[in-house]
């Protein structure tokens, strides 16, 4: 029996405009292999000219969000408006009125998800944001129906299309950081202000809503360190690759015997690892469970039809499940007391120096790092010595903690004979 669901969509831009597209151009086809009557009842955007442009009808279109909600045609809200002023107040509206809420929203999710959540449970309705996290790619809907067997011990993600783009650019043409950020905002890769990407932000929200949904507990983005790509130097990324390494923003979340540690960074993987050959804007979220071993998921991770994509797929599945999902977690704004969170983590280190070139500076460097508890794998020098008779010089160390490599740095760097100018984390 055919189910007919209206929908309503707020915010026509890229993803807005994407969704629309993928409903009206798929109806029949979702008619027929899903057996759902999708239709777009009502479109809020300020924007006439997006309106004209995608040929809303003057019915369909709404002028606030009080009609939207008010409209009992209307049974499913998409929010593709994105940010956490009006967004949050639409939503939280919608579902209050018991109206089941789909978002791309990932900021909004990590930062309100419990609120909003707890209003869901309140009236019945259901609230799906896989298109939050990593685009086109079904990561949440593996979290919560594919892998759900397994205690998920680590995941680790390429989850932003921008600073990938970036990173790949650097590797690949040897171009630097700020004329290959130029090129991608020109492209549109990068925002006008790419603060929200190449600083890290991003990237730490979908780390927040992905690590919670994987290891059952609230993980605030609070509690996840963050580092962005700004001060990347194209040489680094040349060397690692030398030694190979291929440099990632990776957000890594880990679930130990220890705690739980969740950290966003540029990070050497080894050259033979499958997320070094996802390049450009593609994403991926590779992850190991305790049955099933290592999985990953790769794809688009941005774009119109990507993202809506997820966006009509878990339209599709709210208006073909009856049962609906929560998180299988405490949701609330922060996390349970219960819950420790390593911020001492464990990390192999590449790190480049410039170091005096006179008999017995490696000797006291090693002497250094020994007393720090910093045990070093390889060094190499690269080139020759400057003009102020200064050697480059490569180190990569051993797994060792966050505080030792950093006291170390610390030590080495109140020498008159060598200095630190650059260190990446390493996971192998």
């Amino acid at each position: 029996m055919v189910k007919k669901v209206g929908v309503a969509i707020l915010g026509l831009g890229v993803v807005g405009g994407g969704t629309y597209q993928t409903l009206i151009d798929h109806h029949d086809f979702y008619l027929k292999t899903q057996q759902v009557d999708l239709t777009v009842e009502m479109v809020l955007d300020k924007s006439t000219e997006r309106l004209d442009a995608l040929g809303i009808s003057a019915e369909a279109r709404a002028k606030s969000i009080e009609e939207v909600i008010a409209n009992p045609n209307v049974d499913i809200v998409v929010e593709t408006i994105g940010g956490v002023g009006a967004a949050r107040a639409f939503v939280t509206a919608a579902l209050r009125e018991g109206k089941t809420v789909v978002t791309s929203n990932k900021e909004l999710i990590c930062k309100h998800s419990h609120e909003l959540e707890e209003i869901a449970r309140r009236t019945g309705c259901g609230l799906y944001y896989e298109a939050s996290c990593v685009g086109g790619v079904p990561i949440i809907r593996t979290l919560l129906d594919g892998v759900q067997a397994n205690h998920i011990q680590k995941m680790m993600g390429i989850v932003n299309g921008t600073t990938n783009y970036i990173l790949t650019k650097m590797a690949n043409e040897g171009a630097d950081y700020a004329e290959t950020l130029k090129e991608a905002q020109r492209l549109g890769y990068a925002e006008f202000d790419p603060t929200n990407d190449v600083e890290g932000f991003d990237s730490t929200y979908k780390l927040s809503i992905l690590s919670s949904m994987a290891f059952h507990t609230k993980v605030p983005h609070t509690h996840i360190f963050r580092e962005g790509i700004t001060k990347v130097d194209g040489k680094d990324i040349a060397f690692g690759k030398e030694l190979g390494y291929t440099l990632k923003l990776l957000a890594i979340g880990k679930n130990t015997e220890k705690g739980i540690e969740v950290r966003v960074h540029p990070t050497f993987i080894k050259s033979s690892h499958p997320l070094a050959s996802v390049n450009d804007s593609f994403n991926a979220v590779y992850m190991t469970g305790d049955a099933v071993d290592d999985v990953m998921l790769y794809g688009r991770g941005a774009g119109a039809l990507p993202t809506a994509s997820a966006v009509v797929s878990d339209i599709i599945y709210a208006a073909t499940h009856s049962d609906i999902k929560y998180s299988t977690f405490k949701n609330k704004a922060t996390a349970e007391k219960n819950t420790k969170f390593i911020t001492d983590f464990e990390s192999a280190y590449y790190l480049r120096l410039s170091v005096a070139d006179e008999v017995g500076v490696l000797a006291k460097m090693t002497s250094i790092f020994a007393k720090c508890n910093v045990s070093v794998v390889e060094i190499a020098q690269k080139g020759r010595a400057s003009e102020t008779s200064r050697v480059p010089l490569i180190i990569i160390t051993h797994a060792t903690r966050e505080n030792s490599i950093k006291k170390a740095i610390a030590k080495i760097n109140e020498t008159n004979y060598a200095k630190v100018e650059a260190f990446i984390r390493v996971e192998e």
